[in-house]
């Protein structure tokens, strides 16, 4: 069937954008590999099991510690090839140790987690790539200084989901989020939403109860909070998602709102949080907060966070205003998350 006639694509977008402000260049040609490479990736998860096992585990591992699937190590080839056909200086991935220099005469710095939601692969559900878009820095000593910039500094950031639609999601300049969507008749992306604002209140939250176990206090009291629905203080029903994939998350968030929530805890390695700063925790935060929304570490404005390290952890929530600062106030305010009856029971699920 043919898509809505009149849809702007994706090229003619980005040039449009660096007319009104030539700053913009360098960004928009990276955007533009992005995208392209955002094609081939998604026609290769197409194929799925018919390309071969893309969710089989390699001997090796990236430097969260986790195994590599055999999609991660292909997307990171991809984009990183890609950014050498960009006017790049430097790239960072979640798959490589250290920072690449790529042109030591470009102006902008690119950071990217290449495959998002690698335990989906195999289970035919929504992965992801997502990328961050800094200026490089005068006065910087060295290639990881370009990167060890706060959130707010982001010259362009987003993702690209593939589900059911592959979509790539972002905010480029001073311009809103927009959403391009892939025509795969003629392998190009064209203009499906610009969005926002996201809702300031909302009824679903997305977390991973099975670690309730390791949480501390304030955050099993606001999810226990939200179970009660409108018999708790709440006083509304709640749903629960869970897609084990950041650019699924944020992209149901950013269309209808809720909240996300990926805290730190108690688990060894888990009390800084599991999502990168630099290319998983500030890109999305860039988005929502673009949108109307607020992107946090669970106290923090996530944007305004420098980095120290390039793969430095942290603590993510993020979604419609109003629940994600309250989550703050839980873990910020001792009369919020005093003490309660629990929930959650230590012989069963929930107790009655």
């Amino acid at each position: 069937m043919p898509r809505i006639s009149g849809a702007q694509d994706f090229e003619a977008y980005l040039k449009q954008s660096v007319v009104a402000n030539p700053r913009l260049d360098a960004a928009a040609k990276a955007l533009s590999e992005i995208a392209a490479t955002a094609v081939k990736l998604s026609d290769l998860i197409g194929l799925g099991q018919l390309y071969g096992r893309l969710g089989a585990s390699r001997d090796s591992t990236n430097t969260d510690g986790d195994v590599q699937k055999e999609l991660d190590v292909l997307a990171d080839e991809m984009f990183v090839e890609a950014m050498r056909r960009a006017p790049v200086y430097g790239v960072v991935s979640e798959e490589l140790s250290e920072a690449v220099l790529l042109d030591p005469t470009a102006s902008i710095v690119v950071s990217m987690d290449p495959l998002d939601g690698s335990s989906n692969i195999d289970a035919n559900v929504s992965i992801g790539t997502i990328f961050s878009v800094l200026p490089t820095l005068p006065d910087a000593s060295s290639l990881e200084e370009h990167f060890l910039q706060p959130g707010s500094a982001q010259i362009a950031a987003g993702f690209v989901i593939y589900g059911p639609q592959t979509s790539i999601v972002f905010a480029l300049g001073d311009g809103p989020v927009e959403i391009f969507t892939l025509d795969r008749s003629d392998g190009r992306f064209f203009h499906a939403v610009t969005v926002g604002p996201i809702p300031k209140e909302s009824s679903e939250y997305a977390v991973n109860a099975s670690n309730y176990r390791h949480w501390e206090p304030s955050i099993r009291a606001f999810i226990e909070d939200c179970a009660r629905g409108v018999e708790g203080p709440m006083k509304r029903n709640y749903n629960m998602r869970w897609v084990a994939a950041l650019v699924a998350e944020a992209y149901r968030i950013l269309l209808r709102g809720g909240v996300f929530l990926y805290p730190g805890d108690q688990r060894p390695g888990y009390a800084d949080g599991r999502l990168r700063l630099l290319y998983e925790g500030a890109p999305i935060a860039f988005l929502i907060e673009r949108a109307g929304g607020v992107a946090t570490d669970g106290v923090n404005p996530l944007l305004d966070i420098v980095p120290s390290a390039i793969h430095q952890r942290t603590p993510l929530v993020f979604g419609s205003a109003d629940p994600t600062r309250l989550v703050a106030r839980y873990r910020s305010d001792p009369k919020v998350s005093a003490e309660r009856a629990p929930l959650f029971g230590g012989r069963g699920l929930i107790r009655g």
